[in-house]
């Protein structure tokens, strides 16, 4: 499954412990515009209540052979998870955040949202993260010669 829009700030500002896979509600022209590759993740953050769960800032930009005058780019829209999921998060929401990491088209077309909880990484932490990788990359470099 091709991701159709990621958020590449997401592994290096947080600490990923926990990834739910999650359906999105969209309209119709919605999903045609995400499919075209119409959609930014950056600042878009999950929200969590006891009756369901929500994605907050995500821009989906209007498709342009719809006509919508009054449409928001920016609304929050409703993300699809069962009970025990949502009280799973509800649980664990403590000092922890609910990051959007990518939305992609599932096997029968429907749009869905990977999720991840994880825990804010400090400046440090974001210093010990990109000294790992590049050991990591030069070790793979230094295999394959």
């Amino acid at each position: 499954m091709k991701p159709l829009a990621k958020n590449t700030r997401a592994h290096y500002d947080y600490d990923i412990k926990q990834v739910l896979t999650a359906g999105l509600v969209l309209t119709g022209p919605e999903v045609k515009s995400v499919k075209a590759g119409n959609v930014s993740l950056a600042g878009a953050y999950v929200t969590v209540s006891p009756g369901a769960v929500s994605l907050i800032n995500c821009h989906i930009g209007p498709y342009k052979y719809a006509h919508n005058e009054s449409y928001n780019p920016t609304h929050s829209r409703f993300l699809l998870l069962n009970k025990a999921e949502i009280n799973q998060l509800i649980g664990k929401e403590k000092g922890l955040t609910i990051i959007p990491l990518e939305i992609f088209a599932g096997h029968r077309g429907l749009v869905k949202m990977t999720v991840g909880l994880g825990k804010a990484r400090k400046k440090t932490d974001k210093r010990e993260y990109i000294k790992k990788r590049e050991s990591q990359k030069e070790i793979r470099e230094h295999i394959n010669k």
